[in-house]
């Protein structure tokens, strides 16, 4: 199996460590990279569009981060998917139970699933099981 590209786009600092350490520890992973908000991480994938080792297989994606929260992520990201020649899959990750920010991850059908923190080790196994 081919080592699993992961994208953390968070701006909580304790987070990005402690999912790190989490996804270190996970044989299947093989880059983890961080960003502070959804306009970093579109600026990696953008620049690197036609790479895809530099791309993410998957993305664990905040709500309420500053710049780009992540649903402002997921309207620019939706634009440019059909030019990325990967199949990415995108997990809302918050510490929101709102339902309203339920009800509208759900409404995205690029969102696969909504996940409420913390994320532990066999949350994140289950979901690398399924790609």
């Amino acid at each position: 199996m081919k080592p699993i590209n992961v994208f953390v786009v968070d701006d909580d600092d304790i987070y990005q460590f402690t999912i790190g350490v989490t996804l270190k520890s996970i044989p299947q992973v093989g880059s983890i990279i961080t960003f502070c908000n959804g306009a970093e991480a579109l600026e990696h994938i953008l620049a690197h569009q036609n790479e895809e080792d530099e791309l993410p297989d998957i993305i664990f994606l905040d709500i309420n981060m500053p710049v780009m929260d992540g649903f402002q992520f997921m309207e620019e990201f939706n634009e440019i998917l059909p030019k990325l020649n990967k199949n990415i899959k995108v997990y809302m990750v918050s510490s929101s139970m709102d339902p309203k920010d339920m009800k509208k991850a759900k409404r995205i059908d690029e969102i696969s699933d909504y996940l409420v923190k913390p994320l532990n080790s066999k949350d994140i196994k289950e979901i690398l099981t399924k790609m």
